[in-house]
């Protein structure tokens, strides 16, 4: 509790914070819905917000609060899945190659850095267009948590580079310390604020590549999204139909989750940052 008080002092991180907790409860919400999250025609169609209906209908017969509200909890499940299983192969990649070095160091680097030249977007589409009917969440996590740990990698690795030369590491290894201890102890607390801030801005990439995704019709769209929402408002010509409740739900909720997750990470990696910290106790 203490952290978490120091840490709403920062009012971007309060922000943030506030914004991801409303995002949670609608998430929450969601267990309470009144209608199936797949079935169509369910309610009338093309009706605007009013007390019945919250945020409206939509032109498949869909309460757009209650869809609004597995949306959420799919999308958040969704980047935090991707965000964790490319985090681990990050943080092992990173941690080793930084290390070991040598030859370690090249081949892991030699492999982070072709995922990193090759056209990322062009191949994920041509992957998803190949994978259409299997595009679920979970095999959409693993298809982005395949291609999203390269530069995360690449990133921790100088971290430990730098923190291989120090006098602590040497010493850590005259006493005896086994590699995974050296990993564990010596460096892991130097990069917790590069990983929890990686780990956000993964976050936030995810939710960015299933719009896309979305959009182009390479995913499962009857599981809602955001992204599947937006694309079904914007195949149905929501908004040239003066529809906009449709179609605004999905492009709010979309700004808050990107701008809630920016500023949670801003604010924890400079909570984490001992030269930050530093600062705040000499002021």
């Amino acid at each position: 509790m203490r952290v978490l008080r120091d840490l709403l002092r920062d009012y971007r991180f309060a922000v943030g914070f506030a914004l991801l907790i409303l995002l949670l409860t609608l998430a929450l919400l969601s267990l309470f819905s009144p209608y199936d999250p797949i079935k169509t025609l369910q309610v009338p169609r093309d009706q605007p917000p009013g007390w019945r209906h919250f945020l409206g209908t939509d032109s498949r017969g869909k309460d757009v609060f209650w869809e609004a509200t597995f949306a959420v909890r799919n999308s958040l499940a969704l980047a935090l899945i991707t965000a964790v299983l490319s985090r681990i192969v990050a943080i092992l990649i990173g941690f080793v190659a930084g290390h070991k070095g040598g030859v370690i160091d090249r081949v892991f680097m030699g492999i982070a850095d072709g995922f990193l030249v090759i056209p990322l977007l062009l191949i994920i589409v041509t992957l998803a267009m190949l994978l259409r009917a299997r595009m679920t969440l979970v095999n959409t996590a693993l298809l982005l948590a395949f291609f999203g740990w390269a530069w995360d990698a690449r990133m921790i690795r100088s971290l430990v580079l730098s923190l291989r030369e120090r006098e602590f590491t040497l010493t850590s290894v005259l006493s005896g310390n086994s590699v995974l201890r050296i990993l564990k102890k010596e460096y892991l607390p130097y990069a917790t604020p590069l990983i929890f801030s990686t780990f956000i801005n993964n976050m936030g990439w995810v939710i960015g590549m299933e719009v896309v995704l979305a959009i182009l019709g390479l995913v499962r769209l009857e599981i809602p999204t955001l992204g599947t929402m937006l694309r079904w408002a914007l195949t149905y010509q929501a908004l040239l139909l003066g529809r906009w409740w449709w179609i605004l739900t999905p492009v709010v909720l979309i700004a808050i989750l990107l701008i809630g997750l920016y500023w949670v990470s801003v604010g924890i990696s400079e909570y984490l940052d001992p030269r930050m910290r530093i600062q705040r106790v000499k002021i």
